[in-house]
């Protein structure tokens, strides 16, 4: 099926990573500010079956820099709905990574692809090329696409344009899944289509948890399920509930284990601890811990500054990604963060003490009013000590959970009282926290231990007087 194309096509290629040292030139990443990947489903005349069009310089003309990028595709068939754009939308991700030197990760309006310089050379200089590649892929894995066109835009100011109507395709999309709740269903789906990259990741997709990475909903969900039975997104039988709060079901827990090979057997879908939803890394976001306030902050991919706790969105990325079940930082989508669920067993939005401000203004409708102004930005607090000021002027709800501490907050301490009560004497005590703070009693100098997890065969809290 690719006789033609100058590099090999083929499943081997998922999951390859393309550094900038080896690259030719990128696509859109975080250099370039508007890009995307946009699928419309359209009436069957309106489809030129096979037609691949490129508005802006071909990479044959690119140099060895990041350009803006969109990828618009039009579809057209007896069974092809508005319902499944975003189904037939992540699957540029899987197909455009199956070939040869072509690195694809995110989606919607953070895509990013990179071409390897040996891939280049060897003559993959044209997006006709890539075209080609996804149309007979699309054909031959999704029958159901009758019709198919494909086109590239890399002039900024067709992407600048293109850019605003995919947005509002994307806010719409995402308006009709809400308002179903968890409880009204007896089935979620789940996603494997970000394997490639983190194998012990699948997505537990919940009509009030989206995708992490934003892009499938569970009305998506569904319909891939429906049209594509053996495809990467599946049905998931809901099970039993074990705890509401926290967001356990018997039947997300099977699925879990199943999907990654038993190296994840439980997770709670409403929390950031304990036994968080894992994460690949083309979420949109990462929820991370901050001991110093026992709060949690939030920072978005688009952020290019460093969060209040001195790290950037790349470094607490790294943290979360690869398919980990880590306490304290969890990937997450920006339309979970507008669902009522949102980390509700953490506190939800009162537990939430730092965002960008740009994160801020895209889901403020969603935010408690009575505690929108209490959240601080990049603008109110760049520091630790600076965001403690602002909690506590502002009265935020989390000032309320300090109040039996001291000024400096002894997670470790609180930590450690709930396992010596639960523990026998005798029995070996053990502490698991996503932070553990000890701060020695004559100044000096303090130890946080991130992700701990500590064995004593006896512990002792002795009150200080």
């Amino acid at each position: 099926m690719f006789e033609d194309i100058p590099v090999d096509v083929g499943v081997i290629y998922e999951g390859e990573r393309i550094r900038w040292a080896e690259a030719h030139m990128e696509l859109g990443g975080p250099r370039v500010d508007k890009k995307f990947e946009l699928v419309r489903a359209k009436p069957m005349e309106e489809v030129e079956d096979g037609k691949i069009t490129i508005i802006g310089p071909d990479i044959k003309d690119m140099e060895k820099r990041s350009y803006p990028i969109g990828i618009y595709i039009e579809v057209a068939g007896k069974e092809v709905e508005e319902e499944l754009e975003g189904v037939i939308e992540r699957r540029i991700h899987e197909y455009c990574n199956y070939i040869e030197g072509l690195m694809h990760v995110n989606q919607r309006y953070d895509v990013w692809l990179r071409l390897s310089e040996k891939s280049f050379k060897k003559g993959l200089n044209s997006f006709r090329i890539i075209g080609k590649v996804l149309y007979r892929l699309f054909k031959s894995e999704l029958p159901f696409i009758e019709k198919l066109q494909i086109t590239f835009i890399t002039d900024p100011k067709k992407v600048d344009e293109m850019y605003e109507m995919a947005m509002k395709v994307y806010e719409a999309r995402d308006a009709r899944a809400r308002g179903l709740r968890d409880e009204d269903v007896e089935e979620f789906y789940g996603c494997n289509l970000c394997q490639s990259f983190a194998p012990t990741h699948t997505c537990v997709i919940t009509p009030q948890r989206y995708a992490n990475c934003g892009a499938i909903s569970w009305f998506d969900g569904r319909a891939a399920a429906r049209v594509d039975p053996k495809g990467p997104i599946f049905r998931i039988p809901k099970g039993e509930c074990l705890d509401p709060i926290k967001g356990e079901y018997t039947g997300a827990n099977e699925s879990v284990k199943k999907n990654t090979m038993g190296e994840i057997t439980r997770v709670w879908l409403y929390t950031a601890f304990g036994y968080p939803h894992t994460s690949c890394g083309c979420f949109e976001a990462v929820a991370f811990y901050i001991p110093e306030v026992d709060g949690l902050g939030i920072v978005h991919r688009g952020y290019k500054g460093k969060t209040v706790n001195g790290l950037t969105f790349s470094v607490l990325a790294d943290s979360t990604a690869g398919g980990r079940q880590v306490d304290g930082f969890h990937g997450i989508s920006f339309e979970y963060m507008r669902s009522p669920k949102f980390l509700q067993a953490d506190g939800g939005w009162r537990r939430i003490v730092w965002m960008p401000e740009s994160a801020k203004e895209r889901v403020k409708d969603f935010i408690p009013k009575d505690v929108v102004d209490k959240i601080a930005t990049e603008k109110d607090a760049t520091t630790i000590e600076e965001l403690k000021a602002f909690l506590k002027e502002k009265g935020h709800p989390v000032v309320e959970r300090w109040k039996e501490k001291p000024e400096e907050i002894k997670v470790a301490e609180k930590v450690e009282e709930a396992a010596v009560a639960e523990a026998p004497a005798e029995a070996e005590a053990v502490i698991t926290a996503p932070a553990l703070t000890a701060v020695p009693a004559a100044g000096g100098f303090k130890i946080i231990l991130k992700n701990a997890k500590i064995h004593a065969k006896r512990l002792r809290i002795i009150k200080k007087e």
